[in-house]
């Protein structure tokens, strides 16, 4: 969801309230298991990608701006992610949220427009975890057996599954009519008399009625149009706090008013009703995290949310996307994770976390494998792209990651940030080229792009809630790169332009090497700072770094400024020397990108060096041949 850093802020101190027994991981007492594949995630908006209605009006309904479908994702659609160098694809906005479109044909109830985000809705506003969002099946009655369809075609095709699970809050108006028999929908069994129970599945302002917010800065629902349930009222008594933690019965429009806050057990004063994790449970593998939980009394939502995982993955999919992890306690991560990694040991879980204290716990005691690298590696990132930052700054990011460097999911777009080609990111896609080739090559952590950004897509519609610079995840609409590179479901980029096929192939190239060379899932070392100290004309506007294997020896070097040209003696480090085994004489070293590079090392009397001559926004990949 779209948060701004006073809303996340707040957030945080209400968390941390709460968070009172659960303590930060030693640095150096922690292994991650070893994994050793490199893995790439091809982030999609599900309903977005193959939509080839071009209308784009703000605030369109379906009918009039499109709705890509399930079926879109034909066996070529997903052929080509996976040649584009993806391992897994990340379907967001799968589970059935909150949608103004009426499908009361379907036994669907209408939702309301006072407690709905855009007109096709948030999909992080879930309505009914046991289904899936009827927008995007051809036939609605038949949209899981649809979904499931596209789960086979995806597995077909190599590519592993994601969806979302989003465990913090649901939809104001939580309606499953597809809840299992053995389990309820939430709420159900609440007792809506106070505002606390450990096991009602939401916190009740009782006494008080929910009030639709206080509309600001001209906003109106549906941007004003005439609704028949835009009527500025929406019923739910007693009140329920708001996704974010807001407690008022009439929560702000910077609020997540859309959603309700899922109760796991945490009074309102930050006390616990659960047991909480022994200090040492950072080192236990998931047979004992499923073992100590095995006869806990635990939270009404736990175990609710644990059958939904459950479900999903007995339908075939791979993997979870966790929106807000650390807005739940860690000890329901380890209750959830480790019967999900006990059905699947394969299991792929990704989760927002974005406080670096809380990062160790999340992984070790949580079972997580992987976090959104954000507020470090990102940040620091995007600072650089933007002509700001230092590239000084990177190496310490990645030193003071290394016991959960594997850990860290590495990332230039995704459905909440902005695009880097839109004019308040970088407003030139070719200025996400050397970000790219470190955030893909410096570890062994997943890549994930964000479908069109390998076209350079600038997200610069706007349809209605969301804004520009962020493409939709509210409206209905299309996105313009994508349309030309699906060429009426061709998926071949026959109306793409040569400037989105060249960064195709540049994304193609990149992903794919990542993937397959050895040294990617080898060792690191930084040899930035050395050369920041010993090489003349070698400036913090370039990076580079080495990685090796047994068989591959590899030097990144990458130019982040997009007018300067530099050139100097690039040199390695007296170590690396030694752990390569370079003898004396001359080593040819070869571009992997693009083959056309070609340079000499040279080793003589314990040095190592090789010149350099790199264009604006250029990268190499060194192959020591």
């Amino acid at each position: 969801m779209i948060r701004n850093s006073l809303l996340l802020i707040l957030i945080l101190t209400l968390f941390f309230s709460c968070k009172t027994e659960t303590s930060v991981q030693s640095n150096t007492a922690m292994k991650t298991e070893n994994k050793t594949k490199k893995e790439v995630v091809y982030h999609v908006f599900t309903r977005l990608f193959g939509n080839t209605n071009t209308t784009n009006k703000p605030w369109g309904t379906l009918e009039e701006n499109g709705v890509g479908k399930f079926n879109d994702f034909d066996t070529k659609a997903l052929n080509e992610i996976k040649d584009l160098g993806a391992t897994y694809i990340w379907y967001t906005g799968v589970p059935h949220h909150a949608v103004i479109t009426d499908y009361t044909t379907y036994g669907i109830s209408n939702d309301d427009p006072d407690v709905v985000k855009g007109r096709a809705g948030s999909p992080y506003a879930v309505k009914d975890y046991y289904q899936v969002d009827p927008d995007m099946a051809v036939n609605p009655s038949k949209r899981l057996e649809e979904f499931e369809a596209l789960i086979k075609r995806t597995h077909q095709a190599g590519l592993k599954v994601i969806i979302d699970i989003v465990p913090n809050h649901v939809a104001r108006r939580y309606e499953s009519l597809n809840t299992p028999t053995h389990t309820s929908a939430f709420g159900t069994d609440d007792d809506t008399s106070i505002s606390y129970k450990r096991d009602n599945d939401f916190y009740y302002i009782p006494g008080e009625d929910f009030k639709v917010p206080k509309w600001q800065n001209s906003y109106l629902p549906l941007g004003g149009e005439q609704y028949s349930l835009a009527d500025g009222k929406f019923k739910e008594s007693p009140a329920k706090w708001t996704g974010n933690g807001s407690r008022a019965a009439q929560p702000d429009q910077n609020d997540w008013y859309e959603t309700v806050k899922i109760n796991y057990g945490i009074w309102p004063d930050g006390g616990i009703d659960f047991e909480p994790l022994p200090e040492d449970a950072g080192h236990w593998d998931v047979a004992k995290h499923q073992e100590f939980w095995k006869n806990k009394d635990v939270p009404s939502s736990w175990v609710k949310f644990k059958e939904i995982a459950l479900f999903w993955t007995e339908k075939g999919i791979d993997g979870f996307r966790f929106d807000m992890a650390e807005m739940v306690p860690v000890e329901f991560w380890s209750y959830m994770n480790s019967a999900i990694k006990t059905k699947n040991p394969d299991a792929f879980l990704l989760a927002e976390v974005y406080n670096p204290s809380l990062y160790r716990d999340y992984i070790f005691k949580g079972k997580m494998d992987y976090l959104y690298d954000k507020v470090e590696l990102y940040d620091t990132i995007k600072h650089i792209m933007q002509g700001h930052g230092s590239t000084d700054h990177i190496a310490p990011i990645i030193n003071e990651q290394k016991d959960i460097a594997i850990n860290m999911l590495h990332f230039l777009e995704n459905h909440d940030e902005q695009r880097i080609a839109s004019p308040e990111f970088a407003g030139n896609a070719e200025k996400g080229k050397p970000a790219m080739v470190v955030s893909a090559l410096i570890s062994t952590s997943p890549t994930m792009i964000y479908f069109g950004q390998e076209l350079g897509e600038p997200a610069a519609e706007d349809l209605g809630f969301g804004d520009p610079s962020r493409t939709s995840i509210f409206d209905y609409g299309s996105v313009p790169s994508v349309v030309r590179w699906v060429n009426n479901k061709k998926f071949d980029g026959g109306q793409s332009t040569d400037d989105e096929r060249q960064l195709r192939d540049f994304y193609k190239r990149l992903l794919n090497f990542s993937i397959t060379n050895s040294a990617i899932t080898g060792e690191y070392a930084d040899i930035h700072a050395h050369n920041r100290q010993y090489t003349e004309w070698y400036n913090d506007r370039v990076h580079s770094f080495v990685r090796w294997s047994d068989t591959d020896k590899l030097v990144v070097v990458t130019n982040f400024d997009a007018h300067d040209s530099f050139g100097f003696e690039l040199q390695l480090p007296k170590n690396i020397i030694e752990i390569w085994g370079l003898n004396e004489g001359e080593y040819e070293m070869t571009d992997q990108l693009y083959s056309t590079q070609k340079g000499i090392l040279k080793v003589t009397n314990e040095r190592a060096t090789m010149r350099v001559d790199i264009k604006p926004l250029e990268s190499f990949v060194f192959k020591l041949n």
